[in-house]
């Protein structure tokens, strides 16, 4: 008899129907699955399944010994879909936004990132992160001019002081 077992991508189902059929090689029928297959794929240190769902060109840099290093020095405590665009069963592409929760060296840490989904020979694969927005750092204060006090308290015009570098 099988156990039932709570899947650990989050889900709320149970193991065998949820993330255990596509690592046994099923295809994941949405981005979505294939991400939480990914994330169980660390918690149970399946590194194939890791490097079988990605995409040609994230398989050159992919490292079989680093991932698995990765895998089991961590304690994974969770992964939390925050949202998801297309990649749904008709669609060609999807992105899954997500933090994956663990903890490594003693600390909690959080991975957070819009994963790039495309399906190559009809199955869907990981492609790679969207890039991050820039952010635009605001001064607070008045701009300092170069013939004004230096504000690290020398003395000196800012131009002589810390404004030369």
């Amino acid at each position: 008899m099988l156990s039932m077992s709570t899947c650990p991508c989050g889900s709320s189902l149970d193991f065998d129907s949820c993330c255990g059929p596509i690592l046994a090689g099923s295809p994941a029928p949405t981005a979505e699955a294939v991400m939480r297959s990914r994330y169980t794929a660390y918690v149970k240190h399946d590194i194939k399944h890791l490097e079988v769902t990605l995409s040609k060109d994230q398989k050159k840099d992919f490292s079989p010994k680093d991932a698995k290093a990765w895998a089991e020095s961590s304690e994974w405590l969770g992964l939390t879909i925050t949202g998801t665009e297309a990649g749904g069963p008709d669609d060609a592409e999807g992105k899954v936004s997500f933090t994956a929760k663990f903890k490594a060296g003693g600390e909690v840490r959080e991975h957070v990132e819009t994963a790039l989904f495309t399906r190559e020979l009809g199955r869907w694969v990981y492609a790679g992160q969207e890039e991050a927005a820039p952010t635009t750092v605001r001064r607070e204060g008045p701009k300092i001019g170069r013939n004004d006090p230096c504000p690290c308290g020398s003395g000196k015009k800012y131009k002589k002081c810390c404004g030369s570098a």
